[in-house]
């Protein structure tokens, strides 16, 4: 239990971070890898370049510090970022580490206005909070491993399959070496995929949500090639799948996870939103909702650059055109001749809440999105601006968490 008196100090910080928070994990981060370079294992480094990870441990510890007396309202936070710890493999003996280096940036970045006192209290919560992941994690592991077909750590899996989906996606189906079974999977989670790609000191872990259908032998991931390696994020990682593994090819792979899932519980009609290869997801959804609940009222909405680079819209198609309950809508922002010729989409340009309107019909349904943030902030004020109740707004975020509001 937190005391009162580090409850009070730190809730005096809460306007120190709102200003200060991006600073001080940037400083985090920089003093850990220093200090503790193999950590570089874990972490996604691109998304380190472009600031995402520091943004969204800025948005983590803000939130920690605008709840500290109610820390129960972020547990849904911490469950969804205990998921990626537990995919990563991020173990107990990392948390005192994290520990040390966040005071000390605090202290760097604050300066004399640190005092002890902020410091002490900072420490006494980052021990109440650090015993929570750490709790929630531990059943994650037990949960991951003890399942039926789950395992421990990483599991090397045989690329079985490698299939071209449009310009830019690809699909790996991937087999266990072993031969043994396989965990199961809630459509909407992604699986760890760990890399060593020739030449780079450190390894690379990507989380890849899962494209296929739970309960078959295999997993399916579909991967965007992301050029620009040195400035994008996943590029790297990204670029060497799509040109280097092939067929046959072995990868270490983590067992499923993620807190995004789609409610099956949940009979009336779903919405399934996504931009780009934000439809991974969403296709698992969609082929879990056709073979499990073909009668409930399914809307499926992509929105792509343009027809070549629309992935799986035949497979879509397919699914959809077998089930009276079930409709695909496409946005194109840039169609091509052929595309306008052949009237291969719906919409040109961008969702809007008045399209939008028309093809989903009813906001009492369960809404789910995927995609670039931008398209995802789009999504989100629209649905609000319906008055969509924030219990039917469900969405992903690829990479660390960002903001949509």
């Amino acid at each position: 239990m937190l005391s009162q008196q580090a409850i009070a100090v730190i809730k005096s910080t809460v306007p120190v971070l709102e200003i200060h928070g991006t600073a001080i994990t940037k400083r985090f981060y920089e003093r850990l890898f220093q200090s503790h370079p193999e950590l570089l294992n874990l972490f996604n480094h691109a998304n380190q370049k472009q600031g995402r990870q520091q943004a969204a441990l800025a948005n983590a510890v803000y939130a920690a510090a605008v709840n500290i007396e109610k820390l129960e309202a972020i547990l849904p936070v911490v469950k969804g970022i205990a998921h990626k710890h537990r995919s990563l493999g991020v173990k107990p003996e990392h948390y005192p580490i994290v520990g040390e280096h966040l005071l000390g940036a605090i202290k760097d970045v604050l300066g004399d206005a640190a005092t002890d006192t902020i410091l002490g209290a900072w420490a006494e919560a980052y021990g109440i909070i650090a015993d929570v992941f750490i709790s929630v994690e531990a059943e994650m592991y037990r949960e991951a491993e003890r399942q039926p077909g789950g395992w421990k750590g990483y599991r090397p899996f045989k690329v079985a399959r490698k299939v071209r989906e449009s310009d830019v996606i690809t699909s790996f189906y991937l087999e266990p070496a072993d031969i043994e079974a396989i965990a199961a999977f809630e459509p909407g989670q992604y699986i760890g995929v760990k890399l060593e790609i020739p030449g780079d000191e450190y390894t690379h872990i990507r989380q890849y949500s899962l494209s296929g259908s739970p309960g078959e032998a295999y997993y399916r991931i579909s991967v965007k090639r992301e050029d620009g390696a040195e400035d994008h994020p996943d590029g790297r990682v990204s670029t060497y799948l799509h040109e280097h593994v092939q067929e046959g090819s072995l990868i270490p792979v983590s067992a499923p996870a993620g807190d995004f899932k789609l409610d099956l519980a949940d009979a009336r009609p779903v919405v399934l939103i996504s931009g780009g290869v934000g439809l991974t997801p969403m296709v698992s959804m969609l082929r879990t909702l056709a073979e499990e609940q073909p009668e409930r009222g399914v809307t499926f909405i992509h929105a792509a650059q343009h027809g070549d680079r629309h992935a799986f819209r035949n497979e879509v198609e397919g699914i959809v055109s077998e089930r009276p309950n079930f409709s695909a809508h496409w946005i194109y922002t840039e169609p091509t001749e052929r595309d306008r010729a052949a009237g291969a989409y719906h919409k040109e340009g961008y969702i809007d809440l008045p399209w939008l309107k028309q093809v989903a019909a009813s906001k009492d349904a369960g809404f789910y999105f995927c995609g670039p943030q931008p398209f995802m902030q789009t999504v989100n004020r629209a649905l609000k601006e319906w008055g969509v109740a924030a219990g039917d707004i469900h969405f992903e975020f690829f990479g660390p968490a960002g903001v949509l509001d």
